[in-house]
């Protein structure tokens, strides 16, 4: 099983990016799980999101404490302690301008604030950040984009599309 925890703020599209991600290893004939923890439930708030996904059948109900991935959707939270749990050889993707080093995990980064400002005109990160994540190779790029496509509504579908090629792109390892 492979258990992904998000991490973002109130507005970025942490949940729905949660919920592209079940859809897209859907597609890829797997079991999805996606849902999120709720909080304070308001714009800017630290939110956090779960996907988790297996070749059989989840039973599990649990939030997602150990994930073998932790995507950032705001590079300020690192500092909150959301590493915490994350299993040693664990990925980290985070939205940041720069190369960051987060404890001794591999680290992929993409400048997702801006490409989602230069594209959809909102610091509206998710699908920016998903881009990146398929950069993993966990899931497929193609797999993300009809997700999109089933997921979003058809007037920003295209925005998103190119938000997530471009992540994809301009992430480095």
């Amino acid at each position: 099983m492979i258990e992904i925890r998000l991490h973002g703020r109130g507005g970025q599209g942490a949940v729905t990016a949660a919920e592209i991600l079940a859809i897209a290893f859907f597609k890829e004939g797997k079991y999805p799980q996606a849902f999120p923890k709720f909080g304070p439930e308001r714009r800017g708030a630290p939110v956090e999101a779960y996907c988790r996904v297996d070749d059989k059948f989840i039973d599990l109900r649990t939030q997602i404490y150990e994930p073998d991935y932790l995507l950032v959707l705001d590079k300020g939270l690192i500092n909150l302690g959301i590493t915490k749990g994350v299993k040693k050889n664990g990925i980290v993707v985070i939205n940041s301008d720069k190369p960051l080093k987060v404890d001794n995990f591999k680290v992929y980064t993409v400048d997702a604030s801006n490409i989602a400002m230069e594209i959809l005109g909102r610091p509206i990160v998710n699908t920016a950040v998903l881009g990146a994540f398929a950069k993993t190779g966990i899931v497929k790029l193609d797999s993300i984009i009809e997700a999109i496509k089933e997921r979003m509504p058809a007037k920003i579908v295209d925005k998103n599309i190119q938000a997530v090629r471009r992540a994809y792109d301009e992430t480095k390892v």
